[in-house]
C-alpha cells in the first residue's frame, strides 16, 4: 500500500477536493508572502504615496488577522467568539474609508462656470424685435 492510500483512508473522500484546494491556496499565500518579504518595508513605502501606503498596511494587517482566524479554526476554536472578529471588522471599516477616498479622487469634477454657460446659452430668450413678428421662438441669443 502506498502513502496516498493510507492518507485517503484517514479522511472521507468527499473532502479530498477541498483539502487539495486549501493546500494550493496555502502555496499561493506562501509565494506572495515570500515576494513581499523580499523587499524591505522602508524601501517599499518610499515608492508609494500615502494613500497607497495605507492600502498596503491595511491589506497586510487584514491578511495577518485572516491567517490567525484560519489558525484558530484549525485548532478547534470558534473564531467568531474570539476578539479577532472585532479586529477584522475594524480593519474592514478603515478599508471602506480608504475606498471612499479613492472613489472621491476618481469622481469627475463639475466646472460650474462651463455648466452655467451651457444652461444660459441653451435657454430661449425673447427679443423685442421678433416677439411680435414671428410666431416661432428662436433659440439662443441673437448675435449682433
Amino acid at each position: 500500500m502506498s502513502e496516498d492510500d493510507n492518507n485517503s483512508e484517514e479522511y472521507p473522500t468527499e473532502i479530498h477536493d477541498y483539502l487539495a484546494a486549501f493546500e494550493k491556496s496555502l502555496g499561493s499565500v506562501d509565494e506572495m508572502l515570500k515576494t513581499m518579504m523580499s523587499v524591505s518595508r522602508s524601501e517599499l513605502l518610499q515608492k508609494l504615496d500615502p494613500l497607497e501606503q495605507a492600502k498596503l498596511d491595511l491589506v497586510s494587517v487584514y491578511t495577518l488577522n485572516s491567517m490567525f482566524w484560519v489558525y484558530l479554526a484549525t485548532q478547534g476554536i470558534n473564531p467568531k467568539e474570539h476578539p479577532v472578529k472585532q479586529e477584522l471588522e475594524r480593519i474592514r471599516t478603515y478599508m471602506n474609508k480608504v475606498k471612499e477616498i479613492t472613489d472621491k479622487k476618481k469622481a469627475s469634477r463639475l466646472d460650474k462656470g462651463a455648466a452655467s454657460r451651457f444652461v444660459k446659452n441653451a435657454l430661449w430668450e425673447p427679443n423685442a424685435e421678433n416677439e411680435h413678428s414671428s410666431k416661432t421662438p428662436t433659440k439662443g441669443k441673437k448675435r449682433q
